[in-house]
């Protein structure tokens, strides 16, 4: 019988460690993954405030223990072994042990490939897809530990249409489905170990300071916030590792399928009906 206090905190007791979630999408998941109960270890560059991007791994924080978490925030690159391991270390060391890892740290250039630099090129595959593969490559260890041992990464179903090679731009669309690959082949590798392993991705752009700063306002307001990614988050992270490994999940879809009938709240301008703005490698609203 589960009881009031289990189903308000599911994640009592249990740690999560994120790459990034200095602002936008990971911030909201590592919030809501406080307001259930967890500790939360971040791992992200953002030390300094940007006038551009506002938020750091400090203020991400107080808003985790705000909402009744543990934070500990690590300084530390995604893109080096030693700082990773370091902060895989540390986050045990404080909390005892991980439960969840939670791949959000991700760098975005659309440029194409005649005007797409290679140090650019280097810098999205080695924060998108090496650094999802490396974190949770440290993490296995003690989530084999874990009673309902969880690796979620920010990335979208793989569909090698060409448009969006053509649209997006090549570099970026591949260190994205790469990162899908990793969920898919550590599913595989990981199911005798009772790890689930998934991918999750907004149908919709979300209003966060990065994308705002790409799309503008305009598009900004054809959009959902990114509590609709953190709640599709909880809702796969609660559940039982054995319900679903190896899945590139899509968060309104995940929401209706626990029972969301009403997806209108999380539009950045409730109360219209203009159409959302669709995010990448999405076709439809479904």
């Amino acid at each position: 019988m589960t009881t009031a206090s289990e189903s308000s905190r599911p994640l009592e007791g249990r740690t999560l460690i994120m790459s990034g979630g200095s602002r936008g999408i990971g911030e909201a998941i590592a919030v809501s993954a406080a307001r259930a109960g967890a500790n939360i270890a971040l791992i992200a560059k953002t030390a300094e405030p940007n006038p551009n991007l506002p938020g750091t791994i400090f203020t991400a924080a107080a808003a985790i223990e705000e909402a009744g978490g543990r934070a500990l925030p690590i300084v530390g690159d995604i893109r080096e072994d030693a700082q990773v391991t370091d902060a895989v270390a540390r986050t045990v060391e404080e909390f005892g042990g991980i439960d969840i890892v939670v791949n959000n740290a991700s760098a975005l250039d659309l440029s194409h490939a005649d005007s797409l630099s290679m140090k650019k090129y280097d810098l999205m595959q080695n924060i998108n897809t090496r650094g999802a593969f490396l974190l949770s490559k440290l993490c296995i260890p003690h989530l084999r530990k874990s009673p309902n041992a969880h690796v979620l990464t920010l990335s979208p179903p793989i569909d090698l249409d060409s448009k969006w090679f053509a649209g997006i731009g090549t570099g970026y669309t591949i260190s994205k489905f790469s990162m899908s690959l990793v969920t898919i082949g550590l599913a595989a590798e990981l199911i005798d170990d009772g790890i689930a392993v998934n991918s999750l991705w907004p149908r919709t752009t979300i209003d966060t300071a990065a994308v705002r700063n790409i799309l503008g306002a305009e598009l900004v307001s054809k959009s959902r916030t990114p509590q609709i990614v953190a709640d599709a988050a909880m809702a796969i992270l609660t559940q039982p590792a054995s319900a679903a490994t190896g899945r590139c999940f899509i968060d309104d879809e995940v929401l209706v399928a626990n029972g969301t009938d009403d997806l209108s709240p999380y539009r950045v301008a409730p109360g219209t009906s203009d159409d959302l703005e669709l995010d990448f490698w999405m076709d439809s609203l479904g």
